[in-house]
């Protein structure tokens, strides 16, 4: 990310944002409410793009690339807004997004998506609609590695988890 700016309509939210994110490495933005924590991700995959700057995956210029072509090629966005599929199971909604990558090797099976939340072993029939907050969260993120992505950008991960499972994740 090199010197993005991003707006809402006349509202400058992201004024010059820049940093690297290198292989394996893990990345919090930190910050209070309002100052653009979640623009900053949302304009990584073009849901907001940004006016200026650019984007780089892998050496590949994404800054104007459309979203669905930027999941494509490896990035993985986990919204706070707990977005599952309150009809399927939990096993449904992990299916839906597995995705093996190129070389044919899945770094996220169903079984390693259930060693980190184990809980989610343990409900996986019932259906989305009906799970706790905490237990939505689980499914959300774990939906996201099912997508073996090479960037996975998660957008408040901790909120509505149990601190040990929080601890877990991080």
């Amino acid at each position: 990310v090199k010197n993005i700016y991003t707006s809402y309509d006349l509202s400058q939210v992201l004024f010059g944002v820049s940093f690297v994110v290198k292989q394996g490495q893990c990345v919090s933005l930190i910050g209070r409410n309002g100052v653009g924590k979640t623009t900053t991700m949302r304009s990584i995959i073009n849901l907001t793009p940004p006016s200026q700057g650019s984007i780089t995956l892998d050496g590949i210029n994404i800054t104007r690339v459309p979203t669905h072509k930027i999941a494509k090629l490896g990035i993985a966005f986990v919204p706070e807004e707990r977005q599952i599929f309150p009809e399927l199971s939990v096993w449904e909604n992990l299916d839906i997004a597995r995705k093996v990558p190129p070389g044919g090797e899945s770094v996220w099976s169903e079984e390693e998506v259930y060693d980190l939340f184990p809980d989610l072993k343990d409900i996986q029939n019932r259906l989305g609609g009906v799970l706790s907050g905490g237990q939505q969260q689980m499914l959300t993120i774990a939906r996201g590695l099912m997508g073996n992505p090479k960037l996975l950008i998660l957008d408040e991960p901790s909120e509505g988890l149990a601190p040990k499972v929080v601890e877990t994740l991080l």
